[in-house]
């Protein structure tokens, strides 16, 4: 039916949009809780009860805060977005950053790229994808960025067509 959500490409990327912000939110927490018990496993062999709490809180600090600023970009208009949810999300090993360093564990080895690309991820935790956060986030990820990009194209039709 003409006008319905399936025929409004806007309609559908902020869909898409919500689907994201949600899964993202959903994820978050326990991505940065596992992040520290896997690097804790590596170092320790296990993780202290007190670890474990500090990286519960962090994992709680980095759904509230990063999932507020992820809601916040995907619910702005598209031409005003200047980041990206997987730029927002790297920027949660701050979290699991803060509870592997107050507990001790030394930094990790990483290669050249991955120093020179993410200098503060100093544990190598940043994730290459969403889908490294959470696999379900794959799709949805996917979706928003095709919606956003037909959105984009079909926004600004007549100025590409000028280049």
């Amino acid at each position: 039916m003409a006008g319905d959500r399936g025929d409004d490409p806007e309609a559908q990327l902020a869909s898409y949009a919500q689907a994201l912000a949600e899964g993202i939110d959903r994820a978050l927490g326990p991505w940065v809780a596992g992040c520290v018990e896997r690097i804790m496993s590596a170092h320790a062999g296990r993780m202290s009860d007190e670890t474990a709490a500090a990286a519960a809180a962090a994992a709680e600090r980095a759904r509230s805060e990063v999932g507020a600023a992820v809601a916040a970009l995907l619910g702005s208009d598209p031409d005003a977005q200047r980041s990206t949810p997987l730029a927002l999300v790297r920027g949660a090993v701050r979290y699991p950053t803060e509870v592997l360093r107050a507990a001790g564990v030394p930094p990790v080895r990483r290669d050249a790229f991955a120093a020179r690309a993410f200098p503060d991820d100093i544990y190598d935790l940043s994730p290459a994808s969403l889908a490294d956060v959470a696999p379900d986030l794959a799709e949805p990820g996917l979706a928003w960025g095709a919606a956003k990009a037909f959105v984009h194209r079909r926004r600004h039709r007549s100025q590409l067509a000028r280049r």
